[in-house]
């Protein structure tokens, strides 16, 4: 049943996990054996941003922006209830439990495993990836799920506006409880960079496409021209990046188990906090499952972003972010096994959003 439904994903997305296993591997050995090509793009930098990656990082998000259609949000009150659901778990619950979880592993359970300078790294990069619920692959989550696709739409657009507000502030004040000074106009400028830019230009390619061609062309032509962007802009990201981390996974292999515990029992966490009490406000199925699914997922793309950004390519903290990449597609498989046996707990379908 599930086999059938993993076949709507693409290729690159059904086995993400295993691309980017791949390209940490490639970018560890380039990283050992061809140390001069990492050299040659570090050269290529602008206020700590490495300009290749950037570059790659607008391929990952612009896709996902143009997806989104924010003419939807004037439907918001026909059920409000499914959107306070994902607000209230991706905003005041998701950020700190993350922080809670990875900050008892990393400092108490794995204490005899990880330094205190690593683990601090490793912490914020947890943050980074609390603080960064899905935006895009849910459409997918959504999909597998038999979601409503327009109640999907609006939690993903509500979700985008308010990243632009409270992504920061939060950022902010968990890394600082973690021990890490930010530099303020440092996050800003990743926001501005790799949420606000892509946005507007989402908005406005998708807005004159709709007006010179169709709704139709839109959707059934020139979306899917962008479908495997997003995933090879990912795929060649880490690629650079793990040929920068090269020398700290081969001397810390066990390091990306370690963060992939905590990760995976903060998922399971947020996905049924969001799921269970979309079952006690008696919420269908179809718009329960995408609310687990928004909060479960991360907008991973952004937080590997704000990583390079704040530390560097070849700082822990975006390990620690990749490691999301490589748990979350299994992960969010599982889930979506979890949320399609359990349809029978939720009211039937209903018609409108």
């Amino acid at each position: 049943m599930t086999s059938k439904k993993q076949k709507d994903m693409g290729l690159f997305q059904r086995y993400l996990s295993l691309w980017v296993a791949l390209c940490m591997v490639v970018g560890v050995l380039i990283g050992k054996y061809l140390p001069a090509i990492p050299q040659f793009l570090n050269q290529f930098e602008y206020a700590n941003v490495s300009i290749p990656i950037a570059i790659l990082i607008w391929l990952m998000i612009y896709p996902m922006m143009l997806k989104v259609d924010f003419q939807s949000i004037r439907d918001v009150g026909k059920n409000p209830k499914g959107l306070f659901v994902t607000w209230v778990t991706n905003w005041l619950i998701k950020p700190f439990t993350m922080f809670g979880i990875a900050w008892f592993f990393f400092y108490v359970v794995f204490k005899p495993l990880i330094p205190a300078d690593l683990a601090r790294d490793y912490l914020s990069g947890a943050i980074l990836l609390g603080a960064a619920p899905c935006t895009a692959m849910v459409f997918v989550w959504s999909h597998l799920t038999k979601g409503n696709p327009a109640y999907t739409v609006v939690q993903v657009a509500t979700n985008d506006l308010i990243i632009l507000l409270a992504f920061t502030p939060i950022v902010a004040l968990l890394l600082g409880i973690g021990g890490v000074t930010i530099p303020w106009d440092t996050l800003i400028l990743s926001v501005v960079l790799f949420v606000v830019i892509p946005l507007a230009g989402g908005i406005l390619t998708r807005t004159r496409m709709i007006q010179t061609k169709g709704e139709e062309y839109f959707t059934k032509k020139f979306l899917p021209k962008w479908d495997n962007v997003t995933i090879v802009g990912l795929l060649l990201t880490l690629v650079i990046i793990f040929s920068f981390q090269g020398n700290v996974i081969l001397e810390n292999p066990l390091h990306i188990l370690l963060i992939a515990v905590p990760l995976t029992l903060q998922t399971f966490l947020i996905f049924f906090v969001a799921y269970l009490t979309s079952k006690t406000l008696k919420l269908p199925h179809e718009i329960a499952a995408p609310a687990g699914m928004i909060g479960a997922s991360n907008f991973f793309e952004l937080a590997v972003a704000v990583a390079i950004a704040l530390f560097g390519a070849k700082s822990p903290v975006a390990l620690a972010t990749i490691v999301g990449v490589l748990v979350e597609v299994p992960v969010m498989l599982t889930l979506v096994k979890i949320a399609n046996r359990t349809t029978h707990w939720f009211p039937a379908r209903q018609s409108n959003p």
